[in-house]
């Protein structure tokens, strides 16, 4: 042990310029602090005291490089980023999607109510806005500064699990289905198709919290709180008015989903061909993924808003105040009978700006606690590697 000890520090010496025995010293000073004192109780001081010892022994020049590439391969490797230590992807991705879903809802919340706003059929003309910056601004002003932000709780309660979900279901059938479609590459095929089949595990859980959060959005809402909101929905429209949209959700969110996934994937081929971790690129591939995917589905996301509120001003036009608009194909005709071909694209601005910022810090958080968590796990498995070799 102690003969091996003094291999390493003579590897160290023999690679200082100079043959300076107090760099030469610090450096073996260092090694000792680096392994913890787990092999020798001894100070600094007292490694550059053996170093001129260590410097004249010609007999220990003879090192075997190859242990000592193989030691130096072991210490300084980074973990591998893309595949976590084996039996903890699920949990580690499950953990970093959980922490990136709450982020990014509660950060964007208040442009998600002025969306919700403005894709409004039959707006009071107090609620009729310019933009998001006029919304903003008259919201806070006439309502108070905390309106923007109702239903950010219930909102927060379901992205959590929502999100665990959604990344960790998605990079276990990108995995799959990349090994089985185009083996050793990566297949857009295989990524939209995970991003569809994620999304039907995250809408199940994230649909009620949608429908009361829209709700409590919506000007002049009735609603005092989320509890009074839940209680005043299941009783007077049944607990399948927490999932009217769902369906809608879905053929909204699969396209989404997909071309999002399918975005980002392809940015991050051209941005970071490597796959390291790096977080400007994968907050401008989740910035424009998330631009493209939500313009070209804003149709629907209006008829998904439609079906969540249902409309006291909308419903009273020639239906009667008692009915309500169910399924996608209603929800269509509604929205076409009182805005036109444009009313499929109210609210595209707000739609944008609260998704290119969202996708963003979505991804941005989740690459980064996903690497934080994978070193993490790394540097324990190889310190438990060298415990045992001793």
């Amino acid at each position: 042990m102690e003969a091996d000890g003094f291999v390493r520090k003579r590897r160290m010496t023999a690679e200082t310029t100079g043959n300076d025995t107090g760099v030469a010293g610090a450096s073996a000073g260092a090694e000792v602090r680096w392994l913890g004192g787990r092999f020798w109780g001894v100070s600094e001081s007292i490694v550059g005291s053996l170093t001129p010892r260590i410097g004249g022994e010609t007999e220990l020049q003879t090192v075997d490089f190859i242990r000592s590439a193989q030691d130096a391969q072991t210490e300084d490797t980074e973990p591998d980023y893309e595949g976590l230590p084996q039996g903890a992807s699920t949990s580690t991705h499950m953990l970093a999607g959980a922490v990136a879903g709450i982020m990014e809802h509660c950060l964007m919340f208040p442009i998600d109510c002025v969306k919700t706003r403005m894709q409004s059929l039959q707006p009071e003309p107090a609620a009729r806005y310019r933009n998001v910056m006029d919304a903003l601004r008259r919201i806070v002003a006439t309502e108070g500064v905390w309106r923007p932000m109702r239903g950010l709780n219930v909102t927060a309660i379901g992205a959590g699990p929502a999100h665990a979900l959604y990344f960790a279901s998605y990079e276990k059938l990108k995995k799959t289905l990349s090994d089985v479609i185009h083996p050793g590459a990566n297949s857009h095929l295989a990524n939209g198709t995970a991003g569809c089949a994620a999304t039907l595990l995250h809408d199940a859980v994230m649909n009620p919290a949608e429908v009361v959060k829209q709700r409590m959005q919506m000007y002049n809402s009735p609603y005092g709180g989320v509890m009074d909101c839940i209680r005043a929905v299941w009783q007077k429209e049944g607990p399948a008015a927490f999932y009217r949209s769902y369906t809608t959700q879905l053929t909204m969110n699969v396209p989404f989903q997909a071309l999002h996934f399918m975005t980002y994937e392809y940015l991050q081929e051209l941005l970071n061909p490597h796959r390291q971790y790096n977080p400007s690129s994968h907050m401008l591939s989740g910035a424009l993924a998330g631009a493209i995917a939500a313009a070209a589905t804003t149709p629907l996301d209006v008829c998904k808003t439609l079906l969540n509120t249902q409309e006291s001003l909308t419903l009273g036009q020639g239906q009667g105040a008692h009915r309500h608009i169910s399924g996608l194909a209603h929800a269509f005709r509604t929205v076409y009978r009182l805005g036109g071909l444009q009313g499929f694209f109210r609210g595209v601005q707000a739609r944008i700006i609260y998704q290119m910022p969202s996708t963003a810090i979505s991804w941005s958080v989740y690459e980064f606690f996903k690497y934080g968590l994978t070193k993490h796990q790394h540097n324990k498995r190889r310190a438990q590697h060298m415990e045992a070799e001793i």
